[in-house]
């Protein structure tokens, strides 16, 4: 079996500082980060996803983790092809528009071009120390199976060489009937890793809970059961504690993707109060139990 770790994708959120998680000694950026570095092994970065992080701050995240430690980073928004604020961008490459969001066809090419290449070179730091997990490539709901899209993943690949992406899909296209295994096909063939995800049903975004290994990393992201998915309040959406009984019926299914992968990332993104670390310390004893089965 292949390692399992376990994390969250926050330590800063207000509501998780508001919860008490933290001792009160922990009471600035670097003592909050090195206590989560004792509790789990690995978290997920979403804030990249809204805006680009800085070369400093990542150094500043290897220097402040113990050796061992993965940090993997959710792609900036423009990456993906969501819609991005112009505000988020590099101020020298914002396009002269009046729009507040853009896409990457607003960009001049050679502006989107350097978006990428400062985008990856801020991750230089966590890769040198060895701490760069992956890159988390989560695609919007209207990013149907299609070859064009196909070609787009691979475009990705290639240019995060030799950073690792990992895909999440948003639209259930790809797992319809036989073109689950299409899918999986797809991403086996060329070492692409899965993200399988827990999310509400029923939504337009909404996937399957599908579990494959389709490289030697698997990723598995809870994103709860939130019967208010479609707030555009963050808290509402993600407000939501799994039962232990809930996450005894998934330690069995992690581990056995566990078998089939060198390594899997588990990470909660239920991020509302202290929830995700709540669960995630639950994740960790349920899986000890599997493990020792």
């Amino acid at each position: 079996m292949g390692t399992i770790q376990v994390g969250t994708a926050s330590w800063t959120d207000k509501t998780l500082l508001a919860s008490g998680w933290y001792p009160k000694d922990a009471d600035t950026a670097e003592k909050r980060l090195a206590y989560y570095a004792k509790q789990f092994g690995v978290v997920e970065v979403d804030s990249t996803y809204y805006g680009p992080p800085a070369e400093q701050t990542s150094r500043l995240w290897a220097q402040r983790t113990p050796d061992g430690f993965t940090f993997n980073i959710k792609a900036f928004s423009l990456l993906t092809g969501h819609p991005t604020k112009v505000t988020a961008l590099y101020k020298d490459l914002r396009p002269d528009t009046d729009k507040k969001n853009v896409y990457p066809g607003d960009l001049a090419p050679q502006a989107y071009e350097e978006v990428w290449t400062r985008f990856l070179a801020a991750l230089d730091p966590l890769a040198e120390a060895g701490k760069l997990g992956a890159v988390l490539f989560q695609f919007p709901p209207w990013f149907g199976i299609r070859r064009s899209n196909k070609e787009f993943i691979l475009e990705v690949a290639a240019r995060c060489k030799p950073i690792r992406p990992v895909f999440e899909f948003r639209n259930a296209s790809w797992f319809d009937g036989a073109n689950q295994n299409e899918t999986l096909d797809f991403l086996r063939a060329h070492e692409l890793a899965f993200v399988g995800v827990d999310m509400p049903q029923g939504h337009k975004s909404s996937v399957p809970p599908v579990l494959a290994a389709t490289a030697d990393l698997a990723v598995v992201r809870f994103h709860g059961h939130s019967d208010k998915w479609t707030s555009k309040d963050i808290h509402e959406k993600f407000g939501y504690e799994y039962s232990r009984e809930e996450l005894a019926q998934w330690a069995p299914r992690l581990s056995a993707l566990a078998r089939d992968a060198d390594r899997t990332h588990v990470l909660f993104n239920n991020c509302y109060s202290d929830y995700a670390q709540r669960n995630a310390t639950d994740m960790l004893e349920l899986l000890e139990g599997v493990e020792g089965d």
